[in-house]
């Protein structure tokens, strides 16, 4: 037991330092007034329904990061469940394919959006081979969202191929015995038993898409502002650092409380409710 807790004490550092002080620094500011004391005036600002222009702004990314969501969802199901389908070989081929773009550094990745979606990149020159463009890609919310789907697709592929993957074929087998076709099958068997892996799918494209900076601020030229761009404009350019954690800390209550609807959604599916 000892051995154990002496293994531990790294990570707890780790934490320590790296995790739970910047953390109370940041509640700290977000409370901190100017002459030393406590005030909500931060939040105030923050929340303030007569000029509601930053929580506009939240608006607009929780908007953003839901449909960037539901478009990760539409296309990383369909991929998931034919990896799950795939021989153990080209399978796990697959998956290292997905995983490879990953290991690129994410700035990079966004740079490289930029040459595709600007008027002299590859995608306007197509395009105005085939007498449709040059369109104007760059500097809107569509290419915002283009870059969350392609940055997020990953960790909504993963959860859900994980879970189908495991799925117990004698289920899919006993469904199909008592003559269910395949949609039926899909609809009553795979899909209700996947659900643990979709809700894990959703909380882990949602949270970053909703938070993000750096592809609002490329892609979409500061014409398309989310809270993470806010939040970094309060600490970087303004100063306000009070407001800035202000706005953190809301942004994380309200990661929290959407993480603590999906581990509650989560464990009502982990039993996989089949319904034949």
């Amino acid at each position: 037991m000892k051995k154990f807790r002496y293994a531990s004490l790294p990570f707890a550092v780790y934490a320590l330092i790296f995790i739970l002080a910047p953390l109370i620094l940041i509640v700290f500011y977000s409370f901190a007034g100017p002459n030393g004391g406590l005030t909500l005036e931060h939040y105030k600002a923050f929340f303030n329904f007569e000029d509601p222009v930053y929580l506009q702004v939240l608006w607009r990314s929780i908007k953003v990061a839901a449909v960037s969501t539901l478009i990760c969802l539409a296309l990383g199901y369909p991929m998931a469940y034919i990896l799950s389908k795939m021989r153990p070989g080209l399978r796990d081929t697959m998956v290292f394919l997905f995983v490879l773009p990953m290991w690129m550094n994410f700035l990079l990745r966004t740079y490289a959006w930029m040459t595709l979606l600007e008027r002299t990149g590859l995608i306007n020159t197509l395009l105005g081979k085939l007498g449709l463009g040059p369109l104007d890609l760059m500097y809107t919310q569509g290419a915002v969202i283009l870059g969350n789907v392609y940055n997020f697709l990953p960790f909504m592929i993963l959860p859900i191929y994980n879970v189908l993957v495991k799925i117990d074929s004698s289920v899919v087998e006993a469904a199909q015995d008592l003559g269910a076709n395949r949609f039926v099958v899909f609809r009553k068997v795979i899909f209700p038993l996947s659900l643990p892996g979709v809700i894990s799918g959703v909380s882990m494209t949602f949270m970053p898409a909703v938070s993000t900076f750096i592809i609002s601020r490329l892609l979409g030229g500061g014409q398309q502002a989310l809270i993470g761009d806010i939040i970094e404009n309060q600490f970087k350019v303004v100063g306000n650092w009070g407001l800035g954690s202000a706005m953190s800390v809301a942004l994380m209550v309200l990661i929290l409380a959407a993480m603590n609807v999906a581990r509650k959604y989560e464990d009502e599916n982990a039993g996989g409710n089949v319904l034949l």
